[in-house]
Formats: C-alpha cells, sequence, structure tokens
C-alpha cells in the first residue's frame, strides 16, 4: 500500500510539471509568444542574442539625452526600445552608445552598432552608405537666439545682421545654412554636440543656433528661458533609422513595428513621455519610405 501510494503520489506530480510546461509555465515565457524570425536574418541575430547596439545622441534634451545615472533617456531613446522589444530584447539589455552627428555613417558600417536612432536626417548622401528605416517623425531647421533678441526673425535676417552662427558637424543643419545662401562660411561655427554651441550662445561668443526645431526645443527646454525659437523653420528633415546598407529584412521589420506602435499607442506613449512636456500634441507617423 505504502509503495502503490508513493507512485501514485509520483505521477500526479510528473502530470502536473508536465502540464505546467506545456501551457508554458516556469521561469521561460510561452513559446508562441518569443518572437521567431527567418534565419540567417538581422533579426534572427538579434534575437538570438537577446542583446543590440544602438547609437544615439547624448547631448540632446528630449530625444536623446544622458542622465546623470549614465542612463540615455528621450524620444529616441524610447524608439529603440520599442524596436528591441519586439525583437524579444528587453530594454536593460539595450547597449546605447554615443553616436554624434559626424560619425553615424561610420558606426554603422563599422558594424559599432545595430542601428542608429539619433535625430538622424534620411537623405541621398547617406543613403549612398547606409540604408534608412523610417521616417518616425519629421522635424524642420529652425534658428534658436537669446529670449531678448528681437533682431534675428527668420534665416533671411541673418545676413543682414553679419549674424554669428552656431552648428554641428556633419549635420544637414550645418550644411543648409550655407548652401541656401542665409550665412557665408566664415560665420559658421562647428563644434561635435549641440550642447556645446548652447553654451557659446549662452556666453556670446555667436548669435545664433541652428539645428532642427525638435532639438532646439529640447535645448530651450533645459535653459531655463534664456533662449528662445524664432519659429521659422525653412527645411523638412525626417527623421530615420540607420542600418546596415541593403538590409531589406531589417527594413521591412522596422517598419511594421513602427505602424503597429502608432496603432497600438506605444508610439503615442514614447512622444508624450518625453517631447510631448513641450510639445504636447503627438505627431501622426509619417509614410514609410521604400525599403532598399
Amino acid at each position: 500500500m505504502r509503495l502503490s501510494h508513493l507512485t501514485r503520489m509520483a505521477a500526479v506530480v510528473v502530470a502536473v510539471v508536465l502540464t505546467t510546461t506545456a501551457c508554458g509555465g516556469g521561469s521561460g515565457a510561452p513559446a508562441a509568444d518569443a518572437p521567431s524570425f527567418p534565419a540567417g536574418t538581422t533579426m534572427a541575430r538579434l534575437a538570438d542574442a537577446g542583446t543590440i547596439k544602438v547609437g544615439t545622441k547624448f547631448d540632446q534634451p528630449l530625444f536623446g539625452l544622458k542622465g546623470l545615472d549614465g542612463t540615455p533617456m528621450g524620444f529616441d531613446v524610447e524608439i529603440a526600445k520599442i524596436i528591441a522589444s519586439k525583437l524579444g530584447v528587453d530594454a536593460e539589455r539595450i547597449e546605447f552608445i554615443e553616436a554624434p552627428s559626424k560619425v553615424r555613417e561610420d558606426v554603422i558600417q563599422q558594424q559599432t552598432v545595430d542601428m542608429v536612432v539619433a535625430t538622424y536626417t534620411i537623405n541621398d548622401a547617406r543613403k549612398e552608405k547606409v540604408s534608412f528605416a523610417g521616417p518616425y517623425y519629421v522635424a524642420g531647421q529652425d534658428l534658436m537666439v537669446e529670449s531678448d533678441n528681437t533682431t534675428i526673425t527668420g534665416p533671411d535676417s541673418l545676413r543682414p545682421a553679419n549674424a554669428r552662427v552656431c552648428s554641428v558637424e556633419g549635420s544637414t543643419p550645418a550644411k543648409n545654412i550655407v548652401e541656401m545662401g542665409f550665412i557665408d562660411q566664415a560665420n559658421l561655427t562647428l563644434f561635435d554636440v549641440y550642447t556645446k554651441c548652447a553654451d557659446a550662445l549662452r556666453t556670446g561668443q555667436v548669435d545664433v543656433v541652428t539645428t532642427d526645431d525638435a532639438i532646439l526645443n529640447g535645448l530651450i527646454d533645459a535653459s531655463g528661458g534664456a533662449f528662445k525659437l524664432v519659429g521659422q523653420t525653412f527645411t523638412v528633415e525626417p527623421y530615420g533609422i540607420g542600418i546596415t546598407k541593403g538590409d531589406v529584412a531589417f527594413c521591412e521589420f522596422i517598419n511594421q513595428t513602427l505602424k503597429e506602435a502608432e496603432t497600438d499607442g506605444t508610439y503615442a506613449a514614447a512622444w508624450s513621455g518625453t517631447v510631448g512636456r513641450v510639445a504636447p500634441e503627438v505627431p501622426a507617423l509619417p509614410a514609410a519610405g521604400t525599403c532598399s
């Protein structure tokens, strides 16, 4: 009797364990919920590794700013988290690597990162070196001045005022402001990050900082009322996600992920928790470009 009782108990335990495993219990997630991707794709590689390297800015409030604890925060960071989540990669397993404007193509081509989400304007010159998913947001180039400046009212006022303008090396705005004829190259000061431009404006070394309005809004928010936006955008800057050139499958995956994020509200939540502090209206997700 004793042996029979123990045998029945063991059978019950085994049955419970098998049932729990079949239902996806225990420490692992249900197999049905685990992402599955075609072998050999970037998605499969990243999902198998359980980690991803993302290039982003560390100096741009609201989009990509490294906090005091060393953790980046901002809209770009949240977009990266959305993509990582669809790969089955936890936010804590994302390795964020600083990617200033002038090195974004380099870190992609050298495979230092798996993707770049860093206020990265899609343009033809960059498409020769990398591929882009998205865009996920459309900005416009504008001007930032001191709050009491009444002389600079738009790009056409720069040359008459002999304005000293600051932007960042390798950026589209730095190229635009000269090529569009608003200033001469001699009046352009370039730094590696926009916070140095903000410091130069604060100390009177330059009169204007120019870049995308989204970035300037972040610098204005952090200025404590010292700066203002002129509010005259003069370009269209679609922000894309830079990836290895020709990785069409990864591009299409990212585009689908962004579309799903718009539908399920995670895109709106990412905006509201970051840029939404100064621009509450959630933008519509732009139509995706062709992956190539």
